[in-house]
């Protein structure tokens, strides 16, 4: 085989290495610190260890796997070995075909999984398997048929997860280890001696934005409509505990269960939970996004009412706190009044600008309609070239379509890279492995609570070059719970990582005692 040349790994991924050509070894390593090249050198060791087997990469979207296709056709020399991408699009008897020659195979998890059920082929020859995201494990049923096929089937078998976070919650990283036979956890922060001197400095910076005394109003009238359907539901023994949205979404859920087996306390139940919901994001849009994006709401619940698609609906815009609300919002659009927070965010990316006209910025918003507005916003000044960066979901806002398809996303990317845009409005399609190129700041328009994706957003920046992590808050808001929440996640995700680490090490020293039972 030829020899492999300019492959310079660091000092911790050579230190991950090394554990991981022994050890089914979960990676947590920050976005950006090189995941891909650990999995490409142990992909190598495994070829020359076992010549004629075969490597699987799996990664859970089809981006995410022509990404790391092209890395490793970048990496390696040509004739190195026969590597191959399984998509949708390739006919099932031409993989087939492709995987008998194949020596490293790129796909998504349910392409496989789809392959492995029409025994199309099988893992037998498998010498390493490598999970890319590896904390969707659980949820993605076609990684775990794939997995569980491997963990079979496999001749010499060895397993790569890869995350930048596996999540705070104990059960579900221990589940994630016991399903994939984990013996090893590799963990890196920023903060790791061995990373340290491979980063920038990122420059952190927390803005709080008053929360504005006119929208008190609406406020007040929204909160008493979500207080009076939370009440009944606590008076009828249905609601017990909190009346968070996690809360009442499980709630519908076990109502909806019920009202099928003509249970019409369900079913009164189930309504007066669809409105608290409903009123519930109306205050989440009103407090932490944008005002035309709750005016967009309320009017598409009235449509919805008119034409009679939900008794609940019906319920809530007939209300008179419901009306005096949409009132109090029509005259502060008419009287150009919109949420501070993106005055704020406009003078932020623009003080960049000035600071560095050859600024690169990722905007990060959580709903697609405010990632538009302020897109729009932006693009007044002549010096910023903004686009919003979405997913393949087509969903009608304001009469348009604002679903993006892959082929489109990647043409947005490939704009960012050549400098025909400067500054990406972002959903949670920019959250994960997609290569991005490096910007010199992250802006988050609304903290979130989970600690993954608050970790993989910041990642986007301060890899190469000094950058900054700026989180506009609302005063007064969710958006100061969520902040917190999410800070308090990332902290308690490395103490259960090292909890079910020295499990795993003492589970290694006897096997017997099994610690996720």
């Amino acid at each position: 085989m030829p020899n492999i040349i300019n492959l310079n790994p660091r000092d911790y991924q050579k230190a991950i290495l090394e554990t991981a050509k022994n050890s089914n070894t979960l990676v947590v390593l920050p976005t950006g610190l090189g995941k891909t090249l650990i999995a490409l050198l142990l992909s190598i060791e495994r070829i020359k260890k076992y010549p004629t087997s075969k490597v699987l990469f799996l990664a859970p979207t089809k981006p995410l796997v022509e990404q790391h296709f092209e890395t490793y056709k970048a990496q390696l020399p040509e004739l190195y070995a026969q590597l191959d991408l399984f998509t949708g699009t390739v006919p099932a008897e031409k993989r087939k075909k492709l995987f008998q020659t194949a020596e490293i195979v790129f796909s998504t998890p349910q392409c496989i999984a789809n392959d492995l059920d029409n025994h199309l082929y099988d893992l037998k020859e498998v010498s390493l398997l490598i999970i890319d995201e590896a904390h969707r494990c659980l949820k993605n049923y076609d990684y775990t048929k794939a997995v569980k096929n491997y963990k079979e089937q496999s001749h010499h078998p060895l397993i790569l997860g890869l995350t930048a976070s596996p999540g705070h919650d104990p059960k579900k990283v221990e589940e994630i280890c016991k399903h994939l036979n984990i013996n090893e956890i590799e963990l890196r922060t920023r903060d790791s001696e061995d990373v340290k001197p491979y980063l920038k400095e990122r420059e952190f910076d927390k803005i709080d934005v008053p929360f504005p005394p006119e929208f008190q109003e609406i406020r007040i009238l929204l909160k008493r409509i979500f207080d009076s359907r939370v009440e009944i539901l606590r008076t009828k023994n249905i609601l017990f505990g909190p009346a968070n949205k996690i809360a009442l979404l499980k709630l519908q859920t076990r109502l909806g269960m019920q009202v099928s087996q003509k249970n019409w306390q369900a079913m009164h139940g189930l309504s007066l939970c669809a409105q608290a919901i409903k009123i519930s994001h109306a205050q989440e849009l009103l407090e932490t996004q944008t005002l035309s994006g709750l005016n967009d709401y309320l009017n598409k619940m009235i449509q919805d009412s008119n034409e009679k698609k939900s008794r609940a609906v019906q319920t809530l815009v007939s209300l008179p706190e419901f009306n005096a609300a949409r009132i109090s919002l029509q005259h502060l659009l008419a009287n150009k009044i919109e949420h501070p927070k993106l005055s704020k965010l406009k003078e932020l990316v623009e003080q960049e600008f000035k600071d560095n006209e050859n600024s690169k910025i990722i905007v990060f918003a959580h709903f697609r309609e405010t990632g538009q507005t302020i897109s729009n916003l932006l693009n007044q000044n002549p010096k910023i070239k903004s686009s919003i960066f979405i997913g393949q979901a087509k969903k009608l806002s304001r009469g348009i379509s604002t679903g993006l398809n892959q082929k489109e996303q990647k043409a947005i990317i490939d704009k960012f890279k050549n400098d025909e845009l400067n500054v990406l409005v972002a959903t949670s399609i920019g959250e994960e492995g997609l290569d991005i190129p490096e910007v010199s700041a992250v802006i988050f328009y609304e903290p979130i609570p989970s600690a993954i994706r608050k970790i993989q957003r910041a990642g986007r920046t301060a890899r190469l070059m000094p950058g900054k992590l700026i989180i506009l808050v609302t005063q007064d808001s969710r958006d100061e719970i969520h902040h917190y929440a999410s800070n308090a996640r990332e902290k308690k995700m490395y103490k259960t990582i090292e909890e079910v680490r020295k499990n795993l090490k003492l589970k290694s020293k006897n096997p017997t005692l099994d610690k996720f039972k």
